[in-house]
């Protein structure tokens, strides 16, 4: 398995529509005093859609969520870089139902060369590479492997020291074939940090729980936000994402009644996003979309969304220390009525600053290779603020505790969101024609991804870090391909699709000046 993922040539010619008279764009913002800048893209690379790793699985889904290891990342004598990067994918091939996925993260050596001299006239092909090293399969407390089957509408399972945990129960092996039957700990995994010792915290959907799981995988602590977050249906928790099994009707229909919940997350918008201080001290999390209660039931109205912070320097006894509301930014479907407009960008990812403040992955839905529309009007990178924003802790932890109104997603007047900043743009086609790519036009492999959920930085000055960064980002494919793999390579799979999604990746170039 120990070899590159990547096809290092592409058509030049297949750029889509190319913007010929700009080959770059430097684009600023300064947010509450700190000035960002973004100089270029620096560049692309991608994992075939039909990699397995060592278990035999598809590699699908890894835009997730990364972590770049700052203290493997090195400048080489020929002006490469090479770095160790961990990427997360989430419940496995679902399009069509849920499976026994084991969760698991997965752990790349990379090489960027930079080709800052690559033109729309004259494109680049892709400079960043990809070769797959391990994989770390998570498990519960006891051993048990975790599971990216849905969570049972009201049960759960527990064991000494962890609060009460989602729990999906089975039939036969999980993935339509015959076996025991079971339960194990859902984990719909969706953000990524490796600490020091080699542990990694994960935020999932499902719960939406953070976990802290060993090296080994084994999980050893998790954490359980407050009751304004954690799903409801029928005056009890419950964890069910309406996700049903592959194996029960290809995944169509309800498996839980309400299909949404009555309060916390909404259904696949849990701790979408996940981040940790330098140190390792500070964690905090964001909600994908407002909570159900807050107006999280349409695109319109799910603008609000909370964000927590967690002191974690005593790992096994995380403590809840505050929360904020951000506001997620606006943007104009073009597919949808004016009746449905505007509509929330809802957040992939987030990434903690020296500086105190955060990058966040906004984007729409719906847009990009493999969906019907090739056109993103709004996927960015932008920066937020909390330090003027009012800590609701406390105040608005209870389920029908409300920061927004429900039916308009109004924010209440006492409550002061973070500042939002918008920064870096995806979809500028003048960029992105210097690596043969393009945002809009024909649905080809050349087109970016819809799923854009992950983010890491590196300083492009590693011995003498001066305030300019890479920035990485990679798309979750959703494990879509023709040639694909599950239960250890037991379950081959085409996606009714019928298209195959490359892991997309893109290097953003960024200056930042306090």
């Amino acid at each position: 398995m120990n070899k590159l993922l990547v096809t290092v040539s592409l058509v030049a010619s297949a750029i889509g529509a190319s913007i010929h008279g700009q080959t770059k764009c430097t684009t600023a913002v300064t947010c509450n005093g700190i000035k960002y800048e973004y100089e270029e893209l620096a560049g692309y690379g991608y994992v075939v859609s039909d990699a397995v790793d060592k278990f035999g699985d598809t590699l699908g889904g890894l835009g997730s969520s990364l972590h770049l290891d700052q203290s493997a990342w090195k400048k080489l004598d020929n002006g490469s870089y090479s770095g160790v990067l961990w990427l997360l994918p989430d419940r496995g091939w679902n399009t069509q139902g849920t499976l026994n996925f084991n969760p698991r993260v997965h752990k790349f050596h990379i090489i960027l060369t930079p080709n800052p001299d690559a033109t729309v006239d004259n494109p680049s092909g892709p400079n960043l590479y990809f070769q797959y090293l391990d994989t770390i399969l998570f498990s519960a407390p006891d051993g048990t492997p975790c599971t990216g089957l849905d969570a049972d509408p009201t049960a759960h399972i527990n064991y000494p020291g962890f609060p009460d945990l989602p729990v999906a129960t089975y039939i036969g092996d999980g993935f339509g074939g015959s076996g025991p039957g079971g339960k194990r700990i859902p984990v719909d995994a969706e953000g990524l940090y490796v600490n020091d010792d080699g542990s990694f915290w994960v935020s999932d959907e499902y719960g939406p729980y953070i976990y802290l799981f060993g090296p080994d995988g084994k999980m050893i602590a998790a954490i359980r936000p407050n009751d304004a977050i954690v799903p409801m249906r029928n005056g009890t928790v419950s964890f069910s994402a309406n996700s049903p099994p592959y194996y029960i009707n290809n995944g169509d229909g309800d498996d839980v009644d309400p299909p949404d919940p009555d309060s916390g997350r909404d259904n696949n918008h849990g701790f979408e996003g996940l981040t940790v201080s330098e140190d390792g001290k500070s964690l905090w999390v964001l909600l994908q979309a407002a909570a159900v209660q807050e107006g999280g039931l349409e695109k319109q109205t799910s603008r609000y969304t909370r964000f927590l912070k967690y002191d974690v320097s005593n790992q096994l006894t995380p403590v809840y220390v505050s929360e904020w509301v951000v506001p997620l930014p606006l943007y104009n479907d073009p597919t949808a009525k004016t009746s449905k407009q505007s509509k929330v960008a809802a957040q992939s990812e987030i990434h903690a600053l020296e500086n105190g403040q955060f990058f966040i992955l906004s984007r729409d839905s719906n847009a990009g290779h493999g969906t019907d529309s090739s056109l993103s009007v709004y996927r960015q990178i932008d920066v937020f603020d909390i330090s003027d924003a009012t800590d609701i802790k406390a105040d608005y932890d209870c389920s029908d505790c409300n920061v927004a109104k429900s039916k308009k997603g109004e924010l209440k007047d006492d409550i002061t969101p973070a500042t939002y900043c918008s920064f870096l743009d995806f979809n500028v086609n003048a960029q992105l024609n210097r690596f043969g790519m393009h945002n809009g036009g024909d649905q080809d492999q050349f087109l970016l991804n819809e799923k854009w959920e992950s983010l890491g930085m590196v300083p492009v000055n590693p011995s003498a870090p001066n305030g300019e960064y890479y920035v990485l980002s990679l798309s979750d494919n959703d494990f879509i391909t023709q040639n694909g793999y599950m239960n250890g390579g037991n379950l081959p799979y085409a996606d009714n699709s019928g298209y195959n999604l490359d892991s997309q990746a893109l290097v953003f170039k960024v200056r930042i000046t306090s």
